[in-house]
Order: structure tokens, then C-alpha cells, then sequence
């Protein structure tokens, strides 16, 4: 009876909770933290998540949500050092992430157990944007490996975000530099080339029409003939029925230093949300390959209401392509405005059904998705290949 009082009045010790208005900064994860055993106080609850899973002997997993977050952060603060003027403390202008490239996974999965390492600079700079690379690394077998390849473009903004400002140019003093930044200006150019061609302002290519009407024809019941009557192939399963949504507040923790949303949670949502996707339609779990050509098309404010949809929109053999749309709802006139679309390409442990359009506009959706899996790089898919 003793030893369970004991227990009750550690119990009955007071936990704080951080406030809801309260920044992901206010807690200093170095600071000593104190548990039950120890003093009769007060607790964090980051130190009640801790205490638990030091029972239970849970580790503490790396998840690819949080490094997108991570790798948003550090492209942000690399066009800051490469914009800085030291004559002043304060940078006059304002960056913000405008495009995710590309993000290409070199493994399968990273370890909880060892450290990772961030690297990056500016490859390439226009008159008022720049294209950051950035690496990331995980220590094994006593020496740093590289396990991802990312490419952000930034934006420099006016003291008020109104206007566009100029940034610094690049001095080039060797050949290999000379290289990187003419990759840069081929990445501006394929840029541009997919932004011409995009299936929003041009109709599909020969290739592509006649995919879609082979797909059409294979859906027909060859009992009724008809338009109206169509089945589904063996193995396959109508795009319609892939779709999951998400619904989320924007809370104030989650703002950038401009007070609008962090466009890394942002990410992280909708990674998050592709992953859980994946997972239910390749019925195993996925591991993410690529992520690309996320544009970010509108901020998102404080309080908003962000709405996600997911959905699968092209698969091949054990590979899932992932096609995240994001929106936010005004509250005055309650119009949905779109802020981003995120593509994500990821591999499953088995073989996936094929998904099948019912309509035009899913056709879109199919021949977009087949685009980013095909923009693929071809090592990646090679590293990744899982036999059925």
C-alpha cells in the first residue's frame, strides 16, 4: 500500500503544456530536463514523451516529413548568407521558397540510430531568383554517405513583399563551378520547356492520346459493347477510389519569421498525407523515391483552414505516384484557392494494381503523373528496383 502511494503522489505532480501561441523555439531541447524519479516538480510534456518512451524502449525514427521542413529551413538561410550585406545587420530583402525542384532519395530508408548531415550552397542565381543544392548525409561504417539530392529555387522579395529585389551575382573562379552553374541555367530551361508543354495549356501528344484510348478500350464489356458499360481489367482499380483528404488549422506555431505558414509543414503535411496514400493502395510499406515540381502558388495565413487531397495517379510494376493538391478556404467569401501541388514518387514492397481513368479529367491527371514518374532519373530507379 505504501509503494502505491508513493506512485500516486508522483503522479499527482503538476505537467506544463506549452501554449498554443507559443513557437517550436520556446523549447530548449538542451536544457536539463527532470523526471518523476528524480524531483517532485513540475514536467515538460516533451519530458513526459521522453520518459515514455525510455520505458518502453521506442526510438526515436527520422521522418522524411520533418527533413523536408529541415531541408526548406536551410535552403532559406543559404540565399540569406549569399544575399548578406555586411554593412548592415538586418538583410533589407525578403526569400522565400518558390519551387521544389527536385528531392531524390540515393537509399531506400535511413537509420534512427546514426547522425545525418546537411550540406548546400547556391548553384545558380538569375537577376531576382536562385537555385540552392543541397545534400544529405548519414554516418555509416564511421564516414558520412550521401542518402538524398535536393533542388530548391528562391525568390528575393522587396522590404515588403511587394516587388521583386535583386540578388548578388555568382563569381565563377573554376571549371567544376562553371559546370554547376550551367546545370543551373539547363535546369531553368527544362523549366520552362515543361512549364510550355503543360497539360493545362496543351492538348496530350500522339503517344499519350493513344494511351488513353488503348486504356479506354480495355475497360469496354465486351458483352454490351457500349460507351455506358465499362469493367475494370484484372488487377487494376479505378483512380476515383485512391483518393484521401486531410483537413488542418493553422495554428501560430507553425509560422515562418514573415508570420505567414511555413511552407516545410506545409510540405510535411502533404507528404504525410501522399505516404499514408501509398500505403493503403499498395496494401505494404512505401518508401518515398522522389519528390518534384512543387510550386508554391499562394502564402498560406495564420488560421486558415488547410485542406489537402491526395490521390494515386500512375503506377508501375511496385512503383506509386502520388499526386497531393493543397487549398485553403477564404472565411469571408468562402472561396477554396489553390496553394500548391506536390508530386511524389514512392515504391512499394510488392507489385501495385494499375489505376484506371473514368474521365477526361482523370485522363489529365493519369498522363501528368506518368510525366513526373518518367522524369524520373534513371540511377535513381535502378537503386530502387524491388523484384515482385
Amino acid at each position: 500500500m505504501r509503494r502505491a502511494t508513493q506512485r500516486l503522489c508522483a503522479l499527482s505532480k503538476g505537467l506544463i503544456i506549452p501554449g498554443r501561441g507559443l513557437t517550436h523555439e520556446s523549447w530548449d531541447a538542451n536544457k536539463p530536463r527532470i523526471y518523476m524519479h528524480e524531483a517532485r516538480s513540475s514536467l515538460h510534456v516533451n519530458d513526459v514523451r521522453d520518459k515514455l518512451r525510455e520505458i518502453v524502449g521506442a526510438s526515436t525514427n527520422w521522418r522524411f516529413g520533418r527533413i523536408l521542413e529541415d531541408l526548406d529551413s536551410l535552403g532559406v538561410l543559404i540565399s540569406y548568407m549569399h544575399t548578406k550585406n555586411h554593412s548592415v545587420k538586418m538583410s533589407p530583402i525578403s526569400i522565400v521558397t518558390a519551387l521544389v525542384d527536385k528531392i531524390d532519395m540515393c537509399k531506400q530508408s535511413l537509420s534512427p540510430e546514426q547522425d545525418i548531415k546537411f550540406s548546400g550552397h547556391v548553384s545558380w542565381v538569375g537577376k531576382t531568383s536562385m537555385e540552392v543544392k543541397m545534400k544529405m548525409f548519414q554516418l555509416q561504417d564511421g564516414a558520412f554517405c550521401p542518402v538524398l539530392d535536393a533542388t530548391f529555387v528562391m525568390v528575393a522579395r522587396d522590404c515588403e513583399n511587394k516587388g521583386p529585389a535583386f540578388v548578388n551575382p555568382l563569381i565563377l573562379d573554376n571549371p567544376e563551378e562553371e559546370e554547376i552553374f550551367k546545370q543551373g541555367e539547363l535546369n531553368k530551361g527544362r523549366r520552362i520547356s515543361m512549364s510550355s508543354i503543360s497539360l493545362l495549356k496543351m492538348a496530350p501528344d500522339a503517344d499519350e492520346r493513344n494511351t488513353i484510348h488503348d486504356m479506354f478500350l480495355s475497360t469496354l464489356d465486351p458483352k454490351t459493347i457500349s460507351f455506358q458499360s465499362r469493367i475494370l481489367p484484372p488487377n487494376a482499380v479505378w483512380m476515383e477510389d485512391t483518393k484521401l483528404k486531410s483537413l488542418d488549422i493553422c495554428h501560430p506555431q507553425e509560422r515562418n519569421i514573415f508570420n505567414r505558414i511555413f511552407g516545410g509543414f506545409i510540405m510535411r503535411k502533404a507528404y504525410e498525407l501522399a505516404w499514408a496514400t501509398a500505403c493503403s493502395f499498395g496494401g505494404s510499406r512505401p518508401f518515398v523515391v522522389t519528390v518534384d515540381d512543387i510550386m508554391f502558388q499562394k502564402p498560406v495565413e495564420v488560421g486558415s483552414l488547410l485542406f489537402l487531397s491526395s490521390q494515386v495517379c500512375f503506377t508501375q510494376n511496385n512503383y506509386i505516384q502520388v499526386r497531393v493538391h493543397s487549398e485553403v478556404a477564404s472565411l469571408h467569401n468562402k472561396e477554396h484557392m489553390t496553394t500548391n501541388v506536390f508530386h511524389f514518387t514512392f515504391i512499394s514492397q510488392n507489385e501495385v494494381p494499375l489505376v484506371f481513368p473514368r474521365t477526361y479529367g482523370e485522363s489529365m491527371l493519369y498522363l501528368d503523373g506518368q510525366r513526373h514518374f518518367l522524369s524520373m532519373s534513371a540511377p535513381v530507379k535502378k537503386d530502387y528496383l524491388v523484384e515482385p
